[in-house]
């Protein structure tokens, strides 16, 4: 144990929330696989069991190297990534992966391996947002010299992102407003913004009512709300469905393995897989999970409230927002408090390479704490001698 503890560093409440998210999501995603193995694998569930841990341990590898690099250099890295990503996101809505109307994935020809350009998107846009937050602070008022660098990518990202996914670009969109009020950037600024915002979506819905095909998937945007704010059983499957399994589940859960809603819920591994978590384990199981999406935030906060400089508590805060607000919005969908959206369970949905973004992105999360651990221990040694 010791000699564990001697090679990850960080936040150590961090580090026990990942490998409990890690250990429910091998339990959860192996019971709620049964109907896609048997449609892909004559039921073979050890294909999928062993390709999603050979996911989740090679993220945790990467989680791990993260955790180890110097926080600051990912200042430097921000700029780079967010031009890949820009030219990435228009080549996707070009020539992407296309999926119930939404162009999502890129495949890398090389490994043959599908990813959402999106997660590379999220996490440059928030680590640029915080670059520019924190090396403007001394001008951090004046619109043109720091709130034009800052949103003019914002709109960029968001607006590629939006034709195919509009729940990420939404979630995108509010962190990086979040981000800003940290970095304070003026509020009328920020004002203006949400109102460009609401203006900008007004006129796409608009002028794709006009242009049929111009959005292909506003008609399953304007579908989802009308479906959840209506008691329309057949247009609400997927919530009537999710809502049997919170049912089934009550206060301790049916148990491990023990689903029945996993061979109704469409997507139970990845988009509703809160639901299979609260029908086998109950409400306690429900509870724990939000519990250690709460415990990442607060400890995100502290890693804020104890770094001596801004790039590090912005980029902390930020992408752990990001990760809870994306779990939070997951979770609301399972118990039908919001539309359906496709957001997955960050750490607990199966997936490939978005598991590994999400490892990323806790590993930066490390490293700031990391080096806030190592600029403390160096103040007090400071201290010391004095």
């Amino acid at each position: 144990m010791n000699n564990i503890l001697k090679y990850t560093k960080g936040d150590r409440a961090i580090w026990l929330v990942v490998l409990f998210l890690s250990i429910i999501s091998t339990l959860v995603v192996y019971t709620s696989i049964t109907s896609l193995a048997y449609r892909h694998h004559d039921g073979n569930t050890f294909y999928y069991l062993f390709r999603h841990t050979t996911f989740l341990i090679i993220g945790l590898g990467i989680m791990y190297g993260i955790h180890r690099i110097k926080y600051s250099y990912f200042s430097r890295v921000a700029q780079l990534a967010l031009y890949i990503s820009v030219p990435l996101l228009l080549l996707t809505l070009l020539i992407g992966s296309n999926l119930n109307n939404a162009s999502r994935w890129l495949v890398i020809p090389v490994i043959n391996q599908s990813f959402q350009t999106s997660d590379l998107a999220k996490l440059s846009l928030i680590m640029y947002v915080a670059r520019i937050l924190s090396i403007r602070q001394d001008v951090i008022k004046d619109f043109k010299k720091a709130f034009v660098p800052i949103v003019l990518p914002i709109f960029a990202v968001c607006g590629l992102i939006f034709p195919a996914n509009f729940s990420t670009a939404a979630v995108l969109f509010t962190v990086c407003l979040v981000l800003m009020f940290i970095g304070r950037i003026s509020l009328k600024h920020i004002g203006a913004m949400i109102g460009s915002g609401i203006v900008a979506i007004g006129l796409a819905f608009l002028l794709a009512m006009s242009v049929p095909g111009l959005l292909p998937r506003i008609d399953t945007w304007i579908a989802r709300i009308e479906n959840f704010s209506s008691a329309d059983s057949k247009g609400n499957y997927q919530a009537e469905q999710s809502k049997i399994a919170v049912a089934a589940g009550g206060i301790t859960g049916k148990g491990p393995g023990k689903s029945t809603q996993r061979n109704f819920l469409p997507h139970p591994y990845s988009d509703f897989i809160y639901a299979i978590v609260l029908e086998e384990y109950g409400l306690i199981g429900g509870v724990t999970v939000l519990m250690l999406y709460l415990i990442l935030l607060y400890r995100a906060v502290r890693i804020v409230v104890k770094s001596p400089k801004a790039f590090g508590a912005l980029l902390a805060v930020g992408i752990a927002f990001m990760l809870v607000f994306q779990a939070m919005i997951n979770m609301a969908v399972a118990v039908n408090l919001f539309p359906v959206t496709g957001q997955p369970l960050p750490m607990v949905s199966m997936g490939g390479t978005s598991i590994w973004f999400t490892c990323i992105a806790i590993g930066i999360i490390l490293s700031v704490s990391r080096g806030v651990e190592h600029e403390s221990t160096l103040n007090r040694m400071a201290h010391a001698k004095i």
